[in-house]
């Protein structure tokens, strides 16, 4: 899959801004969807902090275009998220936590434009819409844990709660590791960044990085770690394709810019798991199987959309 949004989702200038735990990525999507310009810095923590950061690469994002960039911002933050009052609760992650935080209010007043503010994983699966052109997509984001963003019918799916999409804290071993949902044997204890680094810790690089080159250097122990892990983002992916059946299920996140290779090794997975089942395997989840373009900043652009 390229980098290119689909057509259909091309419109008029936009920005976006990704908050996370470590950086805030900003980007400026031109009309026809192509990323005008983008700039990193590292996130300073506390609500304060998130504020002045997100100031700070708005300004350089206006700097570096030359452009007065006025129209509404688009920001994805961790954390739940009220989208219709823009408040920002339990983003542990950036220092924020207990009392709701009025990101938005605070963005807009702060940086002299409309704000909209989405959980980062939702505004991801509206890039990834936008990349497959599909209306049926469900973004599967690999990171420290474990988690998808749904666009139904065209349409972002948040549910009442906010829960759509915590496919991480689906229990599929009674006996597992305890999660830090409080349940037992969930699918973010195999399948997530934060998994993979306890399975395979390493003090030089990714742990991803590194197991996946192990196993592809022929260590034993590497490839029975990197198989458990592919059969947890299979067993993900087999989840969501049960579930929601979409056109296509689109793989981002940390974990995931080992790129082909994890993708052949979930793919090898899935077929594994339907070899009893010809059910599973007329489903064909594996075909669905799309990875983010490597560097592609889908948060961030997605945040862009959302702003539009």
């Amino acid at each position: 899959m390229n980098a290119d949004l689909h057509p259909a989702l091309a419109g008029s200038r936009s920005v976006g801004l990704d908050i996370g735990g470590t950086k805030t990525h900003g980007v400026v999507l031109d009309a026809d969807g192509s990323v005008l310009a983008q700039v990193r810095l590292p996130t300073e923590p506390g609500a304060d902090g998130v504020v002045a950061t997100a100031h700070a690469v708005f300004e350089s994002l206006r700097t570096e275009t030359g452009l007065a960039l006025d129209g509404r911002l688009g920001v994805g933050v961790p954390g739940l998220v009220d989208v219709g009052r823009g408040v920002l609760r339990h983003a542990v992650n950036l220092g924020v936590d207990g009392a709701d935080l009025p990101l938005r209010d605070l963005l807009s007043e702060r940086l002299g434009v409309p704000v909209a503010v989405e959980n980062d994983v939702n505004a991801a699966a509206l890039a990834a819409s936008a990349l497959t052109g599909a209306d049926d997509v469900v973004y599967l984001s690999l990171g420290t844990g474990l988690a998808a963003g749904l666009v139904l019918d065209g349409r972002l799916r948040r549910g009442p709660h906010g829960a759509a999409g915590e496919i991480g804290h689906v229990p599929v071993d009674p006996a597992g590791e305890v999660c830090g949902c409080g349940q037992r044997g969930c699918l973010e204890t195999f399948a997530s960044g934060r998994a993979l680094a306890r399975a395979w810790p390493t003090t030089r690089g990714f742990p991803s990085t590194a197991l996946f080159s192990a196993a592809d250097a022929g260590d034993e122990k590497a490839v029975a770690v990197r198989d458990r892990y592919c059969w947890g983002v299979a067993s993900a992916v087999r989840v969501l394709g049960l579930t929601i059946d979409p056109e296509r299920i689109v793989v981002g996140g940390g974990v995931a810019e080992v790129g082909e290779p994890l993708r052949r090794g979930v793919v090898d997975q899935l077929a594994r798991l339907g070899e009893g089942s010809p059910f599973l395997a007329s489903l064909e989840l594996g075909e669905r199987l799309v990875m983010v373009p490597p560097g592609f900043p889908v948060s961030a652009v997605g945040a862009a959309i959302r702003g539009r």
